[in-house]
């Protein structure tokens, strides 16, 4: 609902006659926006698409979906690996806080700070690490929101035109262009309601539908393959199954106000969320989970296994660099010292006395003999 309020708020605010301060900041996401959409347009208009057709926008649509999520696959890899750390080190976090739960004073209350820090720069991680990509993510979609949104406009101005390559004529095609022969890209749910369109409905309902859908199913597969045991008993989890279902209902709210470009922009992203979040559980699980242990056991059927850098290596391999690890366990522990166990005062007293040299046993008969 956040996003929702945002990107209309913002809008909005373009539509005044005031400052456009929210259209200023985006103006150069908007710019490539448009120089992505425009230039999978033309791409396809080459190839012998019609230019007005709704399917050419929606293949341009998916082209900007491409280009973008392609270009932060870094950031959502970094994600993944924050939120599973996080996840990871739940447990560990929850002893520091019962360790000094009760304790209101400042020193303790420094402490556990000190002690919670020193744990996350331990594992590389921070709570703020896990939400960074996806901060970086939402400037993108709502430039994308604005641009597709803005469409509208032009039919109240037939000059209108965007900020860089979607000038008036492209603006007017991309208003014209339909599906089916009556759904608009640019028709929302509640446009649809209120003309009575039915097959603009049912399209909207249906994506929306399959965005609750996806979005479930993406949320599924962390939770039920990509965390550890340990993970699956810290407050972090029970969060996450919360918003395993919480958070598809979202998309309800943005099914009923967003224009349909926006509505496949998002179904085609969450689409590519799915697959890559997939392949991430898939190639880079959580170590001790179940995607983990399933890794192992494909691994072990081609004759490799993984070693404790974590790298895929034969299994004649992995077997020699378990064996060297255990001969250096056992060497270390060998070279420990031995601990002495602790003995009563009377027992020490009795070990004494049968020391030579201790008196006790030898020094009556010693003083006899000399």
């Amino acid at each position: 609902m956040d996003l929702l309020s945002f990107a209309t708020s913002a809008t909005e605010t373009s539509g005044g006659g005031g400052f456009d301060l929210i259209g200023t900041i985006l103006w150069p996401l908007k710019w490539l926006v448009e120089l992505v959409l425009v230039g999978w347009h033309a791409l396809f208009t080459a190839l012998g698409m019609p230019a007005a057709d709704g399917f050419t926008w929606v293949l341009s649509i998916v082209g900007l979906v491409i280009v973008v999520r392609s270009a932060m696959i870094p950031l959502f890899v970094r994600q993944i690996k924050s939120q599973r750390k996080m996840m990871e080190i739940a447990p560990e976090l929850r002893k520091v806080q019962e360790k000094y739960k009760g304790k209101r004073d400042q020193l303790s209350r420094e402490a556990m700070s000190r002690e919670t820090m020193a744990l996350y720069k331990k594992h590389g991680t921070t709570p703020v690490s896990s939400c960074l990509p996806l901060l970086v993510q939402m400037p993108v979609f709502f430039a994308l929101f604005s641009v597709l949104n803005d469409v509208q406009k032009i039919g109240d101005d037939p000059n209108f035109s965007g900020v860089g390559l979607l000038n008036t004529e492209l603006t007017q095609e991309f208003y014209d262009a339909n599906l089916f022969g009556t759904v608009s890209l640019h028709e929302t749910l509640i446009d649809a309601i209120n003309a009575g369109n039915g097959t603009a409905i049912l399209t909207l309902v249906t994506l929306v539908v399959l965005m609750i859908a996806s979005q479930f199913f993406t949320q599924l597969q962390i939770i039920s393959k990509n965390l550890s045991p340990e993970a699956k008993t810290g407050q972090a989890y029970q969060m996450q199954k919360i918003m395993l279902y919480v958070l598809p209902f979202a998309f309800v709210f943005s099914g009923v106000f967003f224009p349909l470009g926006v509505v496949i922009y998002w179904f085609v992203s969450n689409l590519w969320t799915m697959g890559q979040q997939f392949l991430v559980i898939r190639e880079m699980p959580t170590p001790g989970s179940d995607a983990a242990k399933a890794r192992e056991e494909r691994l072990a059927r081609k004759g490799k296994a993984i070693d404790s850098s974590g790298k895929v290596v034969s299994m004649e391999k992995y077997e020699a660099e378990q064996q060297r690890l255990v001969e250096e366990a056992e060497r270390a522990k060998a070279a420990q010292p031995k601990r002495q166990q602790p003995v009563s005062k009377q027992r020490a007293k009795k070990l004494a006395q049968k020391q030579p040299g201790q008196g006790g046993g030898n020094g009556p008969s010693g003083n006899a003999k000399s």
